[in-house]
């Protein structure tokens, strides 16, 4: 079976428990999660922001893809990715990232790794919402 279960760019709601199901393993002792979720803030935002609306080139899932293979690399880990795109509200579920490997400090890194590497190469983008209407454009690596 493939290393890479899930990579995925949907505009329906992501789900932990699929991930995790997806990563199960009996040869797997470790699995790490990121879930990264519409805050109700930014630094660069004037008033409180209320939504965040992604949108995503036609390749972004095979991106995906790719990113998770190359996290993956020479390690044993199983990889369980999605992205959102859409209207998200405060609180919905941007990113879920699940990792199984045999040892913790592998799942721990090739999750981080995953992460890091959306935010730098993943082509999704995310329109800003903040209450008084005002709106910011943030592209990869923002």
């Amino acid at each position: 079976m493939t290393p890479v279960r899930i990579a995925r760019v949907s505009d329906t709601a992501l789900d932990v428990a699929t991930h995790l199901a997806a990563v199960d393993d009996s040869d797997a002792g470790a699995t790490a999660t990121f879930i990264g979720r519409v805050r109700d803030h930014d630094p660069d935002a004037v008033t409180s922001v209320v939504a965040l609306e992604y949108s995503a080139h036609p390749d972004a899932e095979a991106t995906l893809h790719r990113i998770a293979t190359d996290c993956i690399g020479r390690s044993d880990a199983i990889v369980a990715v999605s992205h959102r795109v859409g209207r998200l509200e405060v609180g919905d579920l941007a990113v879920v990232i699940a990792v199984s490997s045999a040892h913790r400090a592998e799942a721990f890194a090739v999750c981080r790794d995953v992460i890091e590497t959306i935010k730098r190469e993943l082509p999704v983008w995310k329109r800003q919402v903040e209450a008084d209407g005002t709106t910011a454009w943030k592209g990869i690596g923002g």
